[in-house]
C-alpha cells in the first residue's frame, strides 16, 4: 500500500505541516520484533523514514536523548528532522534498506565482509570509548543492566522457552537450583566494568549508506559489560560468522579499543566475561525468539532458535558449574528439534 492513509489524519496533517508538501506518497517498511511502525515518506526526489510508537515527553524520550549523545560523540546514527511528541512520531533521514546483514549475505565468502564489519566495529568502539566518558550525558548514563536486569531477561527466557515452547515439568528443586545458576553468572556479569552499550548490536541494526555504517534502534542504550555488544555482533543470530571471521572481528575490536587498558583486563578474563555474557544474552535471545511465538504465533524467529542455542551449549561448556542448564537443554530434546515445522 502506498497512499497517505497508511496513516491517521493527524499525522498526515502533521507530516504535511513538516515537509510543506501535499504529495507524499508512504510505504509502509518492514518491522522489527518491536511494537514500533516504520513508513518511508516519499516526495518528488526526497524520502524521509517515520517512526510511530506511542506519545511521549520530548525530554524524556530514550531515543532522542542517546542519539543526541551518540551523534555528540561522532557515531552514525539517523538525523532527526522532526518530532511529534504528541502523536508518537519522529521523522528521520532515510539511511536506505541495505543492512550488515544483507551484506554479509551477499558476500562471496563471509571475511568479503569485513569492510564494513570493521566500519561497524569503528562505531561500537566510538560508543564503548567515547560515549561512555563523553562530558554529554543521556539516559544510556544513568540505566544499567546489573543483576536484577540480566535476572528479568533469564526469567523471561525460562518462562518463554523453558517452560512455555519446550514445555519442560521442572519440580520445585530444580527450579531453585536453576534459579540459584541464573544469579550466580547474573551477579558475575554485574561485578564487571561497564560501558555504554548499545545493548541490540546486530546486522540488523547496523545500516549502510553510501559506503558508510550508521547504527540504529539505540534507544535501550545502558551501562553493561563491554563484551554485551561484541557477542551481540560477532554471535549474532541472523548471521553465521564462522570461527576464524570471529576471531579477526574480536581482533580489530582490541587492536583498536582502549578497553584492555582502561578496564584492566588480561586477554584470559576478557575472553572467559565473552563467553559468560554469550550463555546470558544467547539464552535471551532464544527467550525472546520463543516469546514471539507464544504471544502472538510469530514463527519467523524460530529459524533462528537453534543455532543460537548451539551458541548456548557452546558457552555452558566452558562452565562447569552451570551443568543443570546445559542438561536441561539436552534432556529437552531441542537440539534436535524443528522449530519450524513442529505445531
Amino acid at each position: 500500500m502506498s497512499t497517505t492513509e497508511l496513516l491517521p489524519a493527524p499525522i498526515q496533517k502533521w507530516l504535511s505541516e513538516k515537509l510543506s508538501s501535499q504529495s507524499m506518497t508512504i510505504y509502509q517498511l518492514a518491522g522489527d520484533a518491536s511494537a514500533r511502525r516504520y513508513y518511508r515518506v516519499v516526495d518528488k526526489d526526497k524520502t524521509w523514514v517515520l517512526m510511530c510508537w506511542e506519545p511521549f515527553v520530548a525530554q524524556d524520550y530514550p531515543f532522542l536523548s542517546v542519539q543526541k549523545h551518540f551523534e555528540s560523540c561522532g557515531i552514525e546514527v539517523p538525523a532527526i528532522v522532526a518530532v511529534g511528541a504528541e502523536l508518537g512520531v519522529l521523522l528521520l533521514d532515510d539511511l536506505g534498506d541495505l543492512t550488515l546483514e544483507r551484506k554479509f549475505w551477499e558476500a562471496s565468502k563471509q571475511e568479503s565482509s569485513s569492510n564494513f564489519y570493521f566500519k561497524t566495529i569503528d562505531e561500537l568502539i566510538k560508543i564503548h570509548d567515547k560515549a561512555t566518558y563523553s562530558d554529554v550525558k543521556s539516559t544510556a548514563s544513568v540505566t544499567q543492566f546489573d543483576t536484577a536486569k540480566f535476572l528479568w531477561e533469564m526469567n523471561y527466557a525460562k518462562e518463554h522457552l523453558l517452560l512455555g515452547l519446550l514445555q519442560l515439568k521442572l519440580d520445585d528443586a530444580t527450579l531453585k537450583e536453576l534459579d540459584n545458576c541464573f544469579v550466580s553468572f547474573c551477579e558475575k556479569l554485574h561485578q564487571e566494568p561497564k560501558v555504554i552499550c548499545h545493548r541490540d548490536f546486530h546486522s540488523r541494526n547496523v545500516m549502510i549508506h553510501r559506503d558508510k555504517v550508521a547504527v540504529i534502534d539505540f534507544q535501550d542504550a545502558r551501562l553493561g559489560p563491554v563484551q554485551y555488544d561484541l557477542v551481540s555482533l560477532i554471535k549474532d543470530s541472523y548471521v553465521d560468522i564462522n570461527d576464524n571471521y570471529a576471531q579477526i572481528l574480536m581482533n580489530y575490536y582490541l587492536d583498536h579499543a582502549q578497553v584492555k587498558k582502561t578496564k584492566n583486563y588480561s586477554a584470559e578474563k576478557f575472553m572467559n566475561i565473552y563467553e559468560l555474557q554469550s550463555l546470558q544474552r544467547c539464552f535471551k535471545a532464544c527467550g525472546s525468539f520463543a516469546s514471539f511465538m507464544n504471544t502472538r504465533q510469530d514463527r519467523r524467529y524460530l529459524k533462528y532458535l537453534k543455532p543460537t542455542l548451539r551458541r548456548v551449549m557452546h558457552s555452558l561448556l566452558m562452565f562447569p558449574e552451570y551443568k543443570l542448564l546445559h542438561r536441561l537443554l539436552v534432556d529437552s530434546g531441542a537440539l534436535e528439534r524443528n522449530f519450524e515445522t513442529a505445531p
